[in-house]
Parts: structure tokens; sequence; C-alpha cells
């Protein structure tokens, strides 16, 4: 019994020292953060705003209601006599850091979009009233500028390609107004994209990030900038995102030098491909971006890139889809010539394009009047439809009468499935133009060993490519 005794307790012993030493080696391996938040906290500032806010929509409010009339006009009348009479503004609270001893100052574009006055609050509660530089709305990004009395403390630009999922961040901001709020956590995703822009490629982090957090640094353990705080998940906890600090610096650059933000332009419409289109183009895989259209006289159409023609690399980069390759474009400034590699006809072909630039009124959206079309044959995979009509070609859009017009799509068919629709116009089949169901049925037949097909639709003056599966 006392031998038993005595092992148990050299056992338990042996046990606790062991998750003694697990406990310290756990607690030797998490990051101390005292120092960066010290160190780093000095150059976040608080930025408030004070707008004027548009009363026409709060005027017609009170009209409904006075216009109703009854036991509460007089109240309603003098209400709104009250408030005619007060200033009527919007504050709002943001964040952001100092890039230059001199003053200048990096915040987001929404934080200051709109604002009368701008105020800049230091950590040791120097306030100084704001100019605001320059801005981009594409990316979220403002340049801010005070003249502080001394130099001030800076933070720098660090390197967001390197960082990897897993790794630690730190965020300083202004949450709620809680100036100088410090919270830490790791790297969740990169190039996310969360419909916030056209040049969407968010770090995600699971460091805390709140109202009030946006325009300020998320730090990596250098005390590095690597992103900037932008947008929250609403409904969600623990999920934040942040510009990365290589789009930023070179946005934040123009803005400093006092340039218009200038970006690339191939003169393009481009889409994804999925598993279909890349078996019926010869493509190994999903990659890269579908010409959709070539838009004549624009740069890619004038140095021969073709509607059709897949995108996989610019100037040797390889693009993985249609926003790595908007991104690519756009960070490279208009009169620079590019070498695109881009799949043809089951091949690799370079392109060398000297780019435009990029403009938001050439991507307003063609229309072309609704069509309720009838008649026409009806193959094997559920499309009904005959050749366009000079009259039709006119209302499509077309520059003349081409194509087959789908005039009625079985709902189960092989092309229901692919989401072609009465009124769309077949220009291609398998990149060959044709202008007769005959046309049509024969590529059908040579493709039914590959299994699948990639049609051009013309859908209300816009090209689309849809795959039609086959032999199903």
């Amino acid at each position: 019994m006392v031998r038993y005794t005595k092992r148990l307790s050299i056992t338990l012993a042996a046990l606790a020292s062991t998750v003694w030493l697990l406990a310290g080696a756990a607690h030797a391996q998490l990051p101390e953060f005292t120092d960066l938040a010290e160190k780093a906290g000095s150059a976040v500032v608080n930025i408030n705003t004070v707008k004027t806010v548009d009363t026409d929509q709060r005027q017609r409010l009170f009209d409904q209601f006075r216009d109703r009339g009854g036991p509460f006009q007089d109240f309603f009348e003098n209400f709104e006599r009250f408030f005619q009479q007060q200033p009527r503004t919007q504050r709002s609270l943001g964040s952001g850091f100092i890039l230059s001893a001199d003053g200048f100052i990096v915040t987001n574009n929404h934080v200051i979009e709109g604002a009368d006055e701008v105020h800049v609050t230091l950590q040791g509660e120097e306030n100084y009233k704001a100019e605001i530089v320059g801005r981009d709305p594409d990316t979220d990004l403002a340049l801010l500028k005070i003249d502080p009395d001394n130099k001030l403390p800076t933070l720098k630009f660090g390197d967001s390609e390197k960082m990897r999922i897993g790794e630690w961040v730190v965020a300083i901001g202004n949450p709620f107004g809680l100036d100088h709020s410090v919270t830490a956590g790791i790297i969740s995703a990169k190039g996310r994209i969360i419909g916030a822009g056209p040049y969407d490629d968010f770090i995600q982090t699971d460091a805390s990030i709140n109202p009030g957090n946006s325009g300020g640094p998320l730090l990596n353990m250098d005390g590095e900038v690597i992103g900037i705080n932008t947008a929250i998940v609403a409904a969600g906890q623990g999920i934040g995102f942040a510009v990365p600090s290589n789009m930023a610096q070179r946005i934040i650059e123009q803005l400093k030098s006092g340039e218009k933000i200038r970006r690339g332009w191939l003169g393009v419409s481009i889409q994804n491909l999925d598993k279909d289109m890349a078996k019926a183009l010869g493509l190994d895989e999903p990659r890269g971006a579908l010409v959709a259209n070539a838009m004549p006289g624009e740069p890619a159409a004038r140095a021969g890139v073709k509607t059709g023609d897949v995108i996989l690399a610019v100037n040797g980069e390889n693009v993985k889809d249609t926003n790595e390759l908007l991104r690519k474009v756009a960070a490279i400034k208009p009169g620079q010539k590019v070498r695109l590699t881009i799949w043809r006809n089951q091949g690799s072909r370079q392109i060398d394009v000297t780019l435009g630039e990029r403009d938001s009124e050439r991507l307003a959206e063609g229309r072309a009047p609704s069509m309720q079309p009838d008649g026409g044959s009806k193959s094997e995979i559920g499309l009904t439809m005959r050749p366009v009509t000079d009259r039709e070609a006119q209302a499509l859009g077309l520059d003349s009468p081409q194509g087959l017009l789908v005039t009625d799509v079985a709902a189960d068919s092989p092309a229901g499935k692919a989401n072609i629709a009465p009124g769309d116009v077949i220009m291609e089949i398998n990149q060959q133009a044709i202008s007769t169901v005959g046309e049509f049925e024969k590529v059908i037949e040579e493709s039914s060993e590959k299994g699948v097909v990639i049609v051009l639709l013309k859908r209300r003056g816009q090209n689309i490519f849809r795959t039609i599966p086959l032999g199903q």
C-alpha cells in the first residue's frame, strides 16, 4: 500500500510538472504587444467631421404630416419652426495614422466624404483642423494634411504581399469614440472580395474592428502598416477587412504628389471561366479572364485581342480571374506597354498592348429593347432558334443580320440549365461564327466526344459566354 501511494505521488508530480512546462511553453509563444502598442499608438489619430445634413427628405416628411391636418397640425408646425432655426449638421468619428512628421495623415474616404470640416486629434489631445489633400473613392482612401507645432511620430508602410494567413496583427483606432483602442488577432484570409468596389482585394482579420476604427492602421509585429482598416461584417464578430498596404501606398503617393489617380485600361469586357468553359476551350483548368468583348477602337482590340481570347498573364504574372486582371491593369499607368499572354485556338500567344486610361463613363451599360420573338427550328439541346432578320438586327444592337435568335428554351434542357434565354442571339459556337441552324448543329455533332460546347451570346447589347453540356 505504501509503495502504491509513493508511486502514485511520483506520477502525479511528474504530470503536474509536465502541465506546468506545457503552460510555460504556450505562454512563451504568445507575442508581446505592449511595446508595439505604445510606439505605434502615438502615430494614430482620431478624426471627427462635421457636415451639413440634406434636409429635403426631412422637410417632405414634415409636409406629409402637416398637410393631413387634424389635432397634431399645430404641433408639427411649431416643431418645424423650431428646427428651422437650428443648425442641421451631422458629426462622425473615424481613425487615421500619421504618415510624415510634417502632418500628412492617411484615412478612409468614407470617413471624410462630404465633410464641411475635418478635425484631427492627436494622442496628446492636441486638435488641428485638417485639409483634404486628395481622395480615391474606388479604393476608399484619403489623404489629409495638418500643420503641427512640432514634428510628429509616424508609421511606415510594410509589405502586405509578404504577410501570411495566420500571422499576428494589431489594430489601433477609435471604435465607438474610445480613442486609441488596441486589439490583436491574426490574418484570417487574403484577397477577399466583398463587393465594396472594383478593386476589392481585402485582408481579412479577426482583430476586433468596430465602427470608428475606419481609417486606422492594421500593423504587423514590426509595427509596420500592412493594411488600412475599412469594413466590417455588421452581423458577424471577429470579421474585419483592411485595404492592403501595397495597394494603398501607390494611391497615397499619387495623392500626396497632387496627381490625378490614373488607371490603365484595356477596353475589354471580361468574365470568369468555369470548368466546362475551360474544357471547351482546351484549358487544363479554369484560369485567366475570358474576353466577352474586345471593344472596337480600344487598346486591346487595336493590338489584336479578340472576343473569345482568355487573358492568362500580364507582363509574365499569371492572372487567376477577372478581379486579378482588373487590379493588375489598373495598377499600371496609362500609356505604358504591357505584354498579355492569351489563350486562343488551343494555344497560347503574346500580344503587346499600350494601355489607355480607365474612365467610368466608358463602362455605361449598353441596352437594347426587350424582344418577344417566336418561331424557328428546335435543336436537340433544347433551343428553338432562327436567323436574325434585318429589322431585328437593329433592335438587338447588331451591326448587321448575324447569328441565331433564340425564340424558346426548354426548361429542363441542357440549354435551359446553361441560363440561355429567349431573346439571346447566339453569335458563335466553339469560337466559330454561325448564321444558320445547320452550322450550329454541325458543331454540336463534331463536339460530341468533348461533351461540351461554348457559345457567345449577345444579350441586351452585351457579350456573354455560356457552356452547354452535351449528351445529357
